[in-house]
């Protein structure tokens, strides 16, 4: 099965993100994240045999993290502005999440590798082509989205994939102090 842990975002931060996708469209020809799909992802496990679920199930019930705000905090590209393959936002203060990050990693660190290069993010979209570079990175740098919520829990999260799209299923879920 494919796995992976996640923060799931209240329904009024999927609206702010769904409507900010709306305003991305005319910039790219791309993949969007479905709007009950966004998610900030703390680790991707990828396959994983069905008999180590009860172990990774139990790991992460050693997490203990403080609940904390977040903010959605800019916007931007990966791997670079050169080259766009994901647009996303960024969450912040960044270092709250990193801590539940990295605390999520120490533990499934027999699982999994570890985590190297982790930036709090909340992917948008999966770009096939840039229409027109410069206005879409215009439009990135002076958009404010806005919004805060509280991260109190995290999951572990299965995802199947099929013709439409990935189908999440939550597996468990994990409550911060």
């Amino acid at each position: 099965m494919r796995l992976f842990v996640a923060v799931e975002l209240p329904k009024e931060i999927k609206d702010k993100l769904y409507d900010f996708q709306l305003k991305i469209k005319p910039f790219v020809k791309a993949v969007f994240v479905h709007k009950k799909n966004l998610h900030l992802t703390l680790k991707f496990l990828g396959e994983v045999e069905e008999k180590r679920l009860d172990g990774i199930k139990n790991k992460l019930k050693n997490v203990n993290v403080r609940k904390f705000k977040v903010r959605i905090e800019g916007t931007g590209v990966f791997p670079n502005e050169k080259f766009i393959r994901i647009v996303w936002v960024g969450l912040g203060p960044e270092e709250k999440v990193i801590e539940l990050q990295k605390k999520v990693d120490e533990e499934l660190i027999e699982f999994s590798e570890q985590e190297t290069r982790f930036k709090a993010h909340l992917t948008l979209a999966r770009v096939k082509h840039v229409k027109n570079k410069k206005n879409l990175l215009d439009f990135l740098k002076n958009s404010n989205i806005g919004g805060e919520f509280v991260v109190s829990e995290f999951s572990l999260i299965k995802s199947e994939l099929t013709k439409d799209g990935p189908r999440y299923s939550v597996v468990e879920t994990y409550a911060l102090e």
